[in-house]
């Protein structure tokens, strides 16, 4: 789900920026609220992030030849709350694209949209809804289920769109794919594999901060975040251990090929925008680190994002009760 850079037209990366800014703008309003009346929100922002991070690194194969991933959106917002959930999942996909590689740099504002903004807020609101029905396990489910087909739903439509808005002589310059098969292609993986494995590990999580600290859980009313801090940090270990099983699924996510995947998908006839256009290469491409083994440098990946996330929701909180004091 992650769109690379020059599948979607300037303009689209655009629009979808302009889109995503006032939602991540409100959200970081929001949490600064939030943390003046509970500064242990800050470790759990970095936690939100790596659990992210991490649950993005498990592919899975689905029908196709292709592969999926949970993005744990709704699972962040029932932890932290939306707007928290949102900034957490935000600085999660910054550091996939700049560091690793994972989804494009003019992209962002669309990945954001989709994965940071749409996920945590469609899963939340159906989540409360349940649980204001005393359905909660019900409301975990569906909400992850249905949050992460509203994002591949988006993320088809945005790539389904490209042929039609931006072509040249009737041929597409950015992705090549129109709607009838985008559209189907996303849900598809998602209604099928995806959207399960997301409800999966966002139901194991939920029934372990429940089991810990089933106080903790957010609610409007209070964040309390203090008690499970060092429990779920077991959760981070065994997800960075086991993040190497990502690898053993063959094939790569519709909509983000490289350019030769694309050039042998379409016998060499890449579109332009594709063949020409903006070219990044982060340091740590494909989650590999040079050197070492396949295996080996996802763990260090791994390791490596949840220690940059840990710096920095150090300095938040560092900040934050530097305000305090002051005040």
């Amino acid at each position: 789900m992650h769109i690379p850079d020059n599948y979607l037209s300037p303009a689209s990366c655009a629009v979808l920026a302009v889109a995503a800014a006032p939602v991540i703008v409100l959200s970081i309003k929001k949490v600064k609220i939030q943390l003046k009346e509970n500064k242990e929100l800050a470790p759990m922002l970095g936690i939100a992030a790596s659990l992210s991070f991490l649950l993005m690194m498990f592919n899975v194969p689905v029908p196709g030849g292709t592969t999926a991933h949970a993005v744990g959106g709704t699972l962040l917002a029932i932890l932290i709350g939306p707007y928290a959930a949102s900034l957490a999942l935000t600085v999660a996909l910054l550091l996939q694209a700049f560091l690793f590689g994972d989804g494009g740099i003019l992209a962002l504002g669309a990945n954001i949209f989709n994965m940071a903004i749409v996920m945590p807020f469609v899963g939340y609101a159906i989540y409360n809804l349940f649980r204001k029905h005393h359905q909660e396990t019900l409301g975990v489910i569906i909400g992850s289920f249905l949050s992460i087909n509203a994002a591949a739903f988006l993320a088809g439509v945005e790539l389904g769109l490209q042929p039609l808005i931006a072509s040249e002589a009737g041929q597409p310059l950015y992705n090549p794919y129109g709607l009838s098969i985008t559209v189907p292609a996303m849900l598809g993986a998602h209604l099928l594999v995806a959207g399960w494995v997301e409800a999966f590990f966002t139901v194991v999580i939920y029934r372990f901060v429940k089991q810990v600290a089933p106080t903790e859980l957010y609610t409007p009313s209070t964040v309390n975040t203090t008690s499970f801090v060092k429990k779920i940090r077991w959760v981070l270990l065994a997800l960075i251990v086991l993040s190497p099983l990502g690898l053993l699924a063959d094939g790569t996510a519709f909509g983000e090929w490289s350019t030769e995947e694309l050039g042998s998908l379409l016998h060499g006839k890449v579109p332009t925008g594709i063949k020409n256009g903006f070219s990044f290469e982060a340091l740590f491409s494909d989650y590999t680190i040079p050197g070492t083994k396949i295996a080996i440098g996802y763990i260090l990946s791994a390791i490596t994002a949840v220690l940059i996330f840990y710096i920095i929701s150090k300095m938040i909180r560092s900040i934050n009760g530097a305000k305090t004091s002051h005040a």
